[in-house]
Order: structure tokens, then C-alpha cells, then sequence
């Protein structure tokens, strides 16, 4: 069971989550429903079936994993009221942390906040935090232009993207590991420009 093995070292399931936050359930579906926090990155169904001793036992459920800067994330907004706080405190951390890496960059911050609750980024990223995505998105944007350019020119700023990349971009599931951003953006552009 490679994906539960890799969900459990890189992610945090909604029982650690809540025991980090101090929330019930009910708490964490509220913030979740006033779009203050984010939805799980990854939702399993699962069946299980264990022999022992006693026989056979059967049972069903669900497990929600989250990334793993879900708790601080929660400490920053679990007070907030309305969700246009919580996205303003979103787009602030975000538009710092890439004018860090390029004053002149800018976001489609409406989408990157749908993604956020949406969960994506607990799937893509290592901490799903608001800094973390503008540095994933920012060197997605400038490898994806780079390399669309062709030239050798930008080695150097491409490699620092790269290397961004790589320090921000989750290693994935099994499963998703050859469709995703960290295949194509990172390891096929280091192997073919031999970063």
C-alpha cells in the first residue's frame, strides 16, 4: 500500500489535523463551509478486511488527508468571521512572497484562492501555505517560459526556478508521480538541460 504510506509521511490525516488545531469535526466543517480553510488534498474510501483469532471483520469509511501547513493555517483564520478576511490575509502572504521573487509577477489570486480550498495545493506543494504556492506558481510560470523560449540564455535564472520548484513542489503519489509538475518541470528539464 504505497499511497497510504506516502500520505501518511507527507500529508496529515483529519485526526492529526484536528488533534494539532484543538477542533472537533463540527468546528473544522464550519471554517471549511465559511471558506476559511481548506478542503481535504486527498479523500479515501475505505474498505477494510481483517482475519484474526476471532474471524473475519469488515468495515467501511472515509480518511481525509491534509497538508501539512493545514494547522497553521487554521491558527491564523479560526477567529475570522468572514471569508474575505481570511482571503485577504491569503492574497497578502501570497503577493509578498512573489514580489520577493519578482516585483514585476502577478497572480490570478481569485483563482488562486479557489485552488487553495479546493485543496489542490495540499496535493501539489509540501505545506499548502500561501508563501509555498506563489513560489510553486511563480517558478512553474517562469520554467513553463523559459523553456518555451529555447534559448541557453537563462540557464542560471532557470535552474533557480528549478531549484524552487523542487524545494516547494510536493514529490506526489505514486499514482500521479508521471503526470505531474515535478516530472515534466523538474526532473525532464534538469535531465534534458543537465542541470
Amino acid at each position: 500500500m504505497e499511497l497510504l504510506a506516502y500520505l501518511d509521511s507527507h500529508l496529515l490525516t483529519e485526526a492529526r489535523l484536528l488533534a494539532a488545531t484543538g477542533l472537533d469535526r463540527p468546528a473544522l466543517q464550519a471554517l471549511q463551509a465559511a471558506r476559511l480553510a481548506p478542503l481535504p488534498a486527498y479523500r479515501l474510501r475505505v474498505a477494510l478486511q481483517c482475519t484474526s483469532f476471532f474471524g473475519v471483520h469488515e468495515e467501511t469509511g472515509n480518511v481525509d488527508y491534509y497538508a501539512k501547513g493545514t494547522p497553521a493555517w487554521i491558527g491564523a483564520v479560526r477567529h475570522f468571521e468572514h471569508e474575505d478576511d481570511a482571503r485577504a490575509l491569503f492574497a497578502r502572504r501570497y503577493t509578498e512572497r512573489l514580489h520577493e521573487l519578482d516585483p514585476t509577477a502577478r497572480a490570478d489570486l481569485a483563482a488562486e484562492w479557489r485552488s487553495f480550498l479546493a485543496g489542490t495545493y495540499g496535493l501539489c506543494t509540501n505545506t499548502g501555505l500561501p508563501e509555498e504556492i506563489a513560489a510553486k506558481e511563480w517558478a512553474t510560470a517562469t520554467i513553463d517560459r523559459i523553456v518555451a523560449d529555447g534559448a541557453n540564455v537563462q540557464l542560471n535564472k532557470l535552474r533557480t526556478a528549478v531549484d524552487l520548484l523542487d524545494a516547494s513542489s510536493s514529490p506526489f503519489a505514486p499514482h500521479e508521480r508521471a503526470r505531474s509538475s515535478r516530472h515534466r518541470l523538474i526532473e525532464q528539464v534538469r535531465a534534458q538541460r543537465r542541470l
